[in-house]
């Protein structure tokens, strides 16, 4: 794919495509971010880690400090707490490091007279690569292709998703666009609401995708479908962030690619 004219097509976050053995299977990660054409800086945050099976996006709220200040520690906080953690991994562990995720956000927060969020989708695999887990606050999402089906595997913490679920508007209406910005759920949110955790299984011919929605707006499910499927994962990230590009560019757009791969016997 290639970018219209004038557009920021260059990657401006990514990491090396990295490969992982755990046990059965080996894990491929890469990742990157673009700009887009909207805002003046990129308020989402990437990370893969260098050592660990462990991969996450965090989305600012808005275009200001708060946004950048949310992000930032956020991910920062997130990040050392698993590998605090680490080989443990566990549904209280992981609850409590995003509870520690949330009193950092509201502490950065606290002096700004501004919103002070983000949201937050982490892939935190266990050390023989037997389960992984999904963490999940706000919109930014987790999807998995397996055996030529893409399913989008968490929930948007938004008032579109309740309100489209519960009939309250119909899709695609400008109330249900509207309220895609009202997020019922995110990092630095004052009542600290609960994280959704999933335990998921890896198998071999797998691709997940946690991206913001950057994203997920602005690549259609079968087109994302279609570039999950290419056979390098820095390939996959590539092409959805160009894809971002050549819908508009109308948001910050950042992509974890992570193919699962039968580990060779030795």
């Amino acid at each position: 794919m290639h970018s219209s004219p004038g557009r920021r097509a260059e990657v401006t976050a990514s990491a090396d495509v990295r490969r992982l053995p755990l046990g059965e299977v080996t894990l491929e990660f890469a990742g990157g971010s673009v700009v887009g054409n909207r805002y003046p800086a990129n308020f989402d945050v990437l990370h893969v880690d260098p050592a660990l099976p462990f991969a996450a996006v965090v989305d600012g709220m808005g275009a200001g400090e708060g946004s950048r200040r949310a992000g930032t520690t956020a991910m920062g906080t997130l990040v050392a707490q698993v590998r605090a953690a680490w080989p443990a991994v566990d549904a209280r562990r992981l609850r409590a490091a995003v509870a520690h995720v949330q009193s950092a956000v509201r502490a950065a927060g606290a002096q700004l007279a501004e919103l002070t969020g983000c949201t937050l989708t982490a892939l935190l695999v266990e050390p023989d690569g037997g389960q992984g887990w999904l963490v999940q606050l706000g919109d930014s999402r987790a999807y998995r292709l397996r055996d030529g089906l893409l399913e989008l595997l968490t929930v948007d913490h938004t008032a579109a998703w309740l309100g489209v679920l519960h009939g309250w508007y119909p899709v695609g209406s400008p109330a249900a666009d509207r309220a895609r910005y009202q997020l019922t759920r995110y990092a630095g949110h004052p009542d600290e609401p609960e994280v959704d955790l999933l335990a998921v299984s890896l198998r071999p011919g797998d691709v997940w995708l946690l991206c913001t929605d950057g994203v997920s707006d602005q690549v259609d499910y079968h087109l994302m479908r279609e570039l999950l499927a290419a056979p390098r994962p820095e390939e996959a990230v590539r092409d959805l962030l160009h894809g971002t590009l050549e819908a508009g560019g109308d948001d910050n757009a950042t992509a974890v690619v992570v193919r699962v791969h039968a580990t060779a016997p030795r």
